[in-house]
């Protein structure tokens, strides 16, 4: 599938260029929301490594990355550590995700209005609902896509994540200069 952001409404444009730091839930957005269990009940899930190259992308343009999701799992933080996403910036265990979303504006000092979430259920509309820009992907619930600014055309743990962050450096300006650097 090749994804261009000609399209974009002149709205999603300006939420996205506003955008200083895009927070992704983990289960349906940076995996497909599969869990896979071992006879031992260790917990184990599948993160597309596309996905992680967008982020890091991002990082390095810089803008700013957090993670908030209703499970806990050393996984996650593996997997957060591999990217470089500072450890400060993660939430786990947050099925009710406001706490953590205010825990993040003071952290940060950021305004709501400079902050992307990307989502894929219903436990994410109430952050989806104060932010610059909220992002479903493509395989969301059908509540959360009606109430998102933009939908992906990819799905969760299927390249979504990498979507957005193109998305976001195209919006910034950075996704042709970035995507060249690798040419020289």
């Amino acid at each position: 599938m090749i994804v261009t952001f000609d399209n974009l409404s002149a709205d999603v444009l300006a939420r996205a260029r506003n955008t200083q730091l895009v927070i992704f839930d983990i289960d349906g957005v940076l995996t497909d929301g599969s869990l896979f269990y071992g006879d031992d009940g260790q917990e184990y899930k599948a993160f597309n490594s596309k996905d992680g190259h967008g982020i890091r992308m991002l990082l390095e343009s810089g803008l700013e990355m957090a993670l908030i999701t209703g499970r806990q799992s050393e996984l996650v933080l593996h997997r957060a550590d591999n990217l470089k996403i500072p450890r400060d910036r993660i939430w786990q265990g947050y099925r009710d995700k406001r706490p953590a979303f205010v825990d993040l504006l003071a952290k940060t000092g950021l305004k709501p209005e400079n902050i992307a979430y990307v989502g894929d259920d219903v436990v994410d509309l109430p952050v989806m609902a104060q932010v610059g820009l909220a992002i479903a992907v493509g395989d969301a619930h059908y509540y959360v896509k009606q109430h998102a600014h933009w939908v992906t055309q990819t799905n969760g743990g299927r390249g979504a994540g990498r979507e957005v962050c193109e998305m976001l450096l195209h919006a910034h300006g950075k996704l042709h200069s970035k995507l060249a650097s690798y040419l020289t």
